[in-house]
């Protein structure tokens, strides 16, 4: 894999890569510079090792932790520099014969003072190389590292382990289902096998206090039971062995235990359990290696025997239950009722004794607790030791972040948290402590955050895979550990938001703060105190006249990245050409950003990601057009109908995103395609641009975009031959998603389709489905349609990778449609503008259907008695059904509604069923 800038180490990885690329470049061979670079490549790859020795320790000593900190900020200044070097020398290397070869001698003779400036830097660099090296050796710090040892600490979950039944809040009804599920015995071929539970969540949300609980109420029903602890470094052999004491009872059988290696220690385990109905509990996985270690141990001995697991990854606990009779049972935030009863009953011995003067500064600090126990028993057991009055509870609330990180009060939160957080690798901790630019309670979108961890220089490619596809597998890594939320899981089980705890960011923004990665900016809660160095990160999400001043004063030089998430934060905002190492700039909703002065823009020529998305601005500023490292241009919910025309120089771009949401105004979807834009070879997605005022001959070069995946455009009728010819020149290309506003008959004839596309979206309008989709690999349709007809659903249904359907029609059939095939499909959606439709499914019909929402036509329907055969769909779990009255009255309304929900009552997942009936007034509203 290769180097990429880290939280812990800076630069120092790529800055390496980058000193070895100058020496071979002309840019090397300069008097004076080459032997400057080669000194300060040997001496860094000496502190690169040491390092990465360093980080490798469990707990490295504060003198080890400084003096990374100082290699790594060492490392920042001096890329900074080297980058600077670059620009200003220019590349120089092309071969243009004499007019080229005068144009580089007078750009060179023009930056001679500046180079002279720069070595001048390097050569002060290179003394700071020297200061940090010989500090190293007079602190001896390799003796230190190497007589560094593990603190023995308290095991975090052993109060979860003997908590008092009578403490306990909200455990009750999860308890109670699990202990249903654990006694009763399986049907067929699986009655009398093993059974798995594996409990899965978020570190503190009570998986060992809910496994315990369902461990007291059944372990009378077991001849044998066990209770251990595995932690994220498990001993296998020690673990067994504390099995075998728990679970044997024969005099002698573990005589010289202590000698017995782990392949003895797993037979002497199973010759135990062999004859008897066991009760394991495994408590704390971390890894799938470490369960296929233990599970050996337990033989399936036809006794109903039960394990429990608990972990907080969810790969982890689907792997416990993989090949077994198992369950996965993922862990909820306690509800807000829940969590007021637990939280006054820590404090006050009521569950609801709380004076009046204290309710809301109580309801801030449970908002901040978000229903996870160990917080709220931590925050409450820590004001219940204090006054009760509302200014020393405000104080609390104001400084939670800054106890978990130094005080013992919140000791036992922030250990566990922590082991979290450890568990991480490098490339994970950095991209998780990126978060902390975000405010709390953000969703965070993923196409935002993949494109920023690539601009930071967080993400490589390996092993034949995009930085992009890279980026996102460390997306869904930070979720299958549980360290962030997902929100809105989609159809194919990837989700486009994510939140992150409150408590998880409080210990993120600790832990950024500790390695002086993100410096955030917000009100009394901003610390500026800073012993590492410069701010090389700022996140400014609140700010008032104060602090602007106190912004004004420091050197913004360094900041490589800005991110400003309040748009009343603008106006105090430092002058844009103080930031002249940013990377990525983003003012994400920030609306009156018309007033700010960005005329400085062109100046940020390490730009690689700049983001103006709902900030209603009409017009880009001219510096954009120079910025020839940018990857991402985000546009969308702007008034940006023209681009630049030297916006087609930017030829490294990838994302240009214009998108409009909103079409309330008349400038929606009329952004410009630029002439030229066939030059921009490296763009993957574009999206919201309009053919509409733009020329033939750059509708025309869309077809020279080979790299594009991503394709949203509106079409007017006069540009609809040229658009599919540029479609069809990219037949072969990567195209994965397309959405074309307009309409699409012209379409029809589009062949070559690449075979590489996946989803049609944006709710493409046709008279009729085109052949075409017939025989694709789409897993998601999203389509208005004049009409469909059976035949057409029966075509569709033998679309073995589709996952996702929604069609729309314009006009309603006029008999019932049947429902055939769609083996993979998980979500349906099929309504109509004129009065609803009247479908049924057949039995084998979309086996693996999990959710639906359609129109229902109560004047069809009622001559098929309404029947509907929901309860053919094994895996249904949601449907919405609205009912439209096509004439028909109200009686017959409700007959519709209460047969349908008696199909659901049979159906034996018990789906959620929502229906709405179709008022006087055309709105729909439920039915009770």
């Amino acid at each position: 894999m290769a180097p990429v800038v880290s939280a812990a180490m800076g630069t120092l990885g790529p800055l390496l890569g980058k000193l070895t690329s100058l020496l071979a470049d002309e840019c090397g061979r300069l008097k004076g510079v080459r032997r400057e670079i080669r000194s300060l490549k040997s001496e860094l790859t000496s502190m690169h090792a040491a390092v990465h020795k360093y980080m490798m320790l469990e707990d490295p000593d504060i003198q080890v932790k400084s003096w990374i900190s100082l290699v790594r900020e060492l490392s920042y200044d001096i890329e900074d520099c080297i980058d600077k070097f670059i620009h200003h020398l220019g590349d120089g290397g092309h071969d243009g014969g004499f007019k080229e070869f005068f144009r580089t001698t007078a750009r060179r003779l023009k930056t001679l003072g500046s180079r002279r400036t720069i070595a001048n830097q390097i050569g002060d660099l290179k003394a700071r190389v020297k200061e940090v090296k010989e500090l190293k050796s007079s602190y001896k710090l390799d003796d230190v590292a190497c007589s560094t040892s593990a603190h023995a600490a308290l095991d975090p979950q052993l109060s979860a382990l003997f908590a008092e039944e009578a403490q306990l809040v909200g455990v009750d009804g999860p308890r109670d289902d699990l202990v249903n599920w654990m006694v009763e015995e399986g049907d067929g071929s699986t009655k009398h096998h093993r059974r798995v539970l594996s409990i899965v969540g978020f570190g503190g949300l009570g998986k060992t206090t809910l496994a315990n609980e369902v461990y007291r109420k059944i372990q009378e029903n077991f001849h044998c039971r066990a209770f251990v602890s595995v932690s994220q470094k498990p001993d296998i052999k020690k673990i067994i062995k504390d099995v075998i004491s728990q679970v044997s009872f024969l005099d002698g059988f573990t005589k010289d235990i202590d000698i017995w290696d782990e392949k003895k220690s797993i037979a002497k385990l199973r010759e135990v359990l062999q004859d008897k109905r066991y009760l394991i509990v495994i408590d704390d996985i971390w890894s799938i290696p470490a369960w296929d270690a233990i599970k050996c141990a337990f033989p399936d001995n036809m006794l109903s025997s039960r394990i429990m697991a608990t972990t907080r990854v969810l790969d982890v606990a689907r792997s416990c239950c993989s090949g077994w009779d198992g369950r996965v049972y993922e862990m909820e935030p306690l509800s807000d009722l829940h969590s007021r009863r637990l939280f006054f009953k820590r404090i006050f011995s009521s569950k609801d004794c709380c004076p009046d003067i204290l309710k809301e500064v109580s309801n801030e600090i449970l908002r901040k607790c978000g229903g996870l126990p160990l917080a709220i028993i931590s925050i409450s057991s820590l004001l219940a030791n204090r006054p009760a009055v509302k200014e020393e509870w405000e104080r609390v609330k104001r400084s939670i972040g800054s106890a978990m990180d130094k005080g013992k009060s919140l000791e036992g939160m922030n250990s566990i948290l922590s082991l979290s957080y450890s568990d991480l690798p490098p490339n994970l901790k950095t991209c998780l402590l990126y978060l902390s630019h975000f405010p709390e309670d953000s969703m965070i979108e993923r196409e935002r955050l993949v494109r920023r961890w690539i601009a930071e220089g967080f993400i490589c490619e390996e092993r034949g895979q995009s930085q992009e596809e890279i980026a996102e597998s460390y997306f869904y890594e930070l979720i299958n550990k549980s360290m962030i939320q997902p929100m809105y899981i989609q159809y194919d089980g990837k989700t486009n938001y994510i939140k992150i705890h409150d408590m998880m960011l409080e210990l993120i923004i600790s832990k950024s703060a500790e390695d002086n990665f993100i410096t955030v900016v917000n009100g009394e809660q901003t610390v500026w105190e800073n012993d590492h160095g410069y701010i090389r990160r700022l996140s400014i999400q609140h700010i008032d006249q104060d602090l602007a001043s106190i912004l004004a004063n420091k050197d913004l030089r360094h900041v490589r990245s800005l991110t400003v998430t309040n748009s009343g934060c603008v106006k105090h905002l430092p002058s844009l050409g103080e930031f002249e190492s940013l990377r990525v700039l983003d003012f994400e909703g920030c609306e009156g950003l018309q007033e700010y002065d960005m005329s400085c823009i062109g100046n940020l020529f390490h730009l690689k990601y700049l983001s103006f998305r709902g900030t209603g601005i009409s017009e880009l500023p001219p510096g954009i057009v120079v910025l020839h490292d940018l990857l991402t241009l985000d546009l969308e919910l702007t008034w940006i109908q023209e681009l630049p025309a030297a916006i087609v120089q930017l030829t490294k771009l990838q994302h240009l995103l214009a998108l409009v949401g909103r079409r309330n105004r008349g400038n929606s979807w009329n952004t410009t395609i630029p002439n030229g834009i066939g030059n921009m070879r490296n763009l993957r997605v574009i999206s919201g641009l309009s053919t509409t005022r733009s020329s033939v001959g750059a509708v025309e070069e869309l077809g020279k975009l080979t790299c594009l995946n991503q394709l949203i455009v509106r079409v007017d009728k006069r540009h609809e031959d040229m658009l599919l010819s540029s479609l069809c020149k990219l037949g072969t290309c990567k195209l994965q998603s397309l959405a074309i506003i307009g309409d699409l008959e012209f379409l029809h004839s589009w062949s070559p389709v690449p075979s590489s596309l996946r989803r049609l979206h944006n709710g493409m309008y046709f008279l009729k489905i085109p052949e075409w989709i017939f025989i694709s690999n789409l897993t998601y349709i999203d389509i208005k349609v004049d009409e469909v007809t059976e035949e057409d659903l029966h075509m569709l249904g033998k679309l073995h990778a589709l996952l996702y359907l929604e069609i729309i029609m314009e006009s309603k059939p006029k008999q019932r449609l049947t429902i055939q095939g769609f083996p993979s499909l998980k979500e349906f959606l099929f309504n109509c503008f004129d009065d609803g439709v009247y479908i049924t499914f057949t039995e084998g019909a979309m086996p693996k259907l999990e959710k639906f929402d359609m129109m229902f036509d109560v004047s069809i329907a009622i001559t098929y008695a309404f029947y509907t055969g929901i309860t053919h769909l094994p895996y249904l779990k949601e449907a919405e059904v609205y009912i439209c009255s096509g004439g028909a009255g109200h009686s017959e309304i409700k007959a519709a509604g209460a047969v349908i929900r008696d199909e659901a009552r049979f159906h034996p997942n018990h789906p959620k069923v929502t229906i709405f009936e179709e008022g006087p007034d055309g709105r729909f509203r439920p039915i009770a």
